[in-house]
């Protein structure tokens, strides 16, 4: 983010806090800065970005190694010395404010929508020493906090990676747009590839496309949530929505179902559903499209998925 928006952030969050800013260069920089800012002992890492610089940031702190401590990952706020460095060992807490297209992590924590309220919410926070863990998923050797597919959503995912690199802004039509085109011109809807794999349970043949979340809802079409699961909160287990077939009636049921808050889970006898799983994996015969909170990843024949509760710090 840069331009006014990001100098009001930076001013209002540098009034409150001892406060050092970095602007991300190239992909996968933002996960080094949370690395290093790991390393250095610093006690927040505030994002202002959208869920692909999430991501980032995620899986920098995740992976940073931080010797001597194997305590919970939140610390109680205020535990450094002062200086806005944490406790010795103490990973650091994560705080988004959203600057993406979605924004579907913020929002799931009950972030404000808009920058200037979600940097007060974060202050408020602070100076009550307000904080929580949630759970994470990880897909293989990657964490995701919202959601990982395979099949259709994933070429989405792809798709709308090379239109915004080609000038394209991100937005809900555009999505839409991709979406529909993918659908009816390019997705594969005659060979399922994919299988689900889950402990205790007979694998589950023929499937065209599935969705892992940890949270709901899964994203958003503009203001309006579409939830393929009734998670209460983050710490609830991975939740899987999956297609056996891609018919046009069939995907319109089962995104209608999702677009209606309720209790019950997206249904039909094409639909595949499971809640509150610790662990599952996705096979495929042939390579297919995979992606995680919203980042195009290539194609993979096989994803081991798992849940960690109580994974990460955040201040919201």
């Amino acid at each position: 983010m840069t331009g006014r928006d990001a100098g009001l952030v930076v001013r209002e969050l540098g009034s409150r806090l001892d406060l050092e800013t970095a602007q991300t260069r190239y992909r996968g920089h933002a996960r080094e800065l949370a690395n290093a800012s790991a390393a250095q002992g610093f006690d927040l890492v505030v994002t202002f970005g959208g869920d692909g610089t999430v991501n980032e940031v995620v899986n920098g702190l995740m992976t940073a190694r931080v010797p001597d401590y194997s305590g919970p990952p939140c610390g109680p706020a205020g535990a450094g010395d002062g200086d806005g460095l944490a406790g010795a060992g103490t990973r650091p807490a994560i705080a988004p404010i959203p600057g993406g297209g979605a924004n579907v992590f913020a929002r799931a924590l009950g972030m404000p929508p808009d920058p200037s309220g979600a940097v007060r919410r974060i202050l408020a926070a602070v100076d009550s020493g307000t904080r929580r863990t949630i759970g994470l998923g990880q897909a293989t050797d990657r964490y995701f906090t919202f959601s990982a597919g395979l099949g259709v959503d994933a070429e989405v995912v792809a798709d709308v990676e090379r239109s915004r690199a080609n000038g394209r802004q991100s937005s809900t039509t555009l999505y839409l747009r991709t979406a529909l085109r993918r659908y009816y011109a390019t997705t594969d809807r005659r060979r399922p590839a994919l299988t689900l794999h889950a402990p205790g349970q007979p694998p589950v043949t023929s499937l065209f496309m599935g969705v892992v979340t940890n949270s709901s809802p899964w994203t958003y079409l503009g203001s309006h949530p579409v939830l393929p699961a009734q998670h209460t909160d983050f710490n609830s287990g991975l939740d899987v929505f999956a297609l056996r077939r891609l018919r046009t009636l069939t995907t319109l049921a089962a995104l209608g179902n999702m677009m209606h808050t309720s209790a019950q889970l997206p249904s039909g006898r094409d639909v595949v559903s499971a809640v509150a799983l610790t662990e599952l994996t996705f096979s495929a015969e042939r390579p297919i499209a995979f992606h995680i909170d919203g980042e195009y990843l290539g194609e993979t024949e096989s994803v081991a998925f798992r849940f960690l509760p109580d994974a990460l710090c955040v201040v919201a």
